[in-house]
């Protein structure tokens, strides 16, 4: 009886010794994980921007305006760094940055604005009609407001990640570093 207590004890030691063999994302997760809502916009790249033409990679999808001064240009230099840091494995990820402002970011502006932070980069863009269906699809809450010359725009600014099979599997809030989003893609890249 000794000898039976003796090893489990010894069991019970090593296995708090490894951590969990199952790590958990840092960003919420969507759980059941579902199909990432389809998008049809203009791209950046002068293309028509779609999710399935990603599959097999691990999109990140933020949404935002190249006229933006503080959260925009933070989320995108972030998430530029998490995709250097990620070295090799960053090839298997794909940003998409979605506008919030049709008035004002047309393709072209984007694709320039878009090359700043990282070439990859791709951007979408549309008619308002078409973007009002993509942010009601994800849940994307955006409001013009008046400024002394001129408007910004009020949005959400969360950044949704998708797995290479197309499902939506977490949102990262605002103000996570870039070691978060390199910790979610490689356990998304995993799977």
């Amino acid at each position: 009886m000794n000898r039976a207590f003796v090893l489990l004890f010894s069991l019970l030691i090593a296995g708090a010794a490894y951590p969990a063999t199952n790590p958990t994302l840092k960003a919420g997760e969507f759980s059941p994980p579902r199909e990432a809502p389809e998008i049809s916009l203009r791209g950046s790249d002068g293309s028509e921007l779609k999710l399935n033409r990603y599959r097999g990679k691990v999109v990140l999808m933020a949404f935002g305006f190249t006229y933006c001064t503080e959260v925009c240009p933070v989320t995108l230099a972030t998430l530029a760094q998490a995709r250097k840091k990620l070295g090799a494995a960053g090839n298997d990820l794909q940003v998409v940055y979605i506008t919030v402002d049709p008035e004002r970011d047309s393709a072209e502006r984007m694709h320039a604005y878009l090359s700043g932070f990282d070439a990859t980069f791709i951007g979408g863009t549309g008619k308002p009609e078409q973007l009002a269906a993509v942010q009601k699809a994800y849940g994307i809450t955006a409001r013009k407001v008046a400024v002394t010359g001129g408007y910004v725009i009020d949005h959400s600014s969360s950044v949704y990640m998708i797995d290479r099979d197309g499902k939506l599997r977490a949102m990262m809030p605002y103000g996570h570093r870039a070691d978060d989003y390199v910790h979610d893609v490689k356990l998304l890249l995993k799977q």
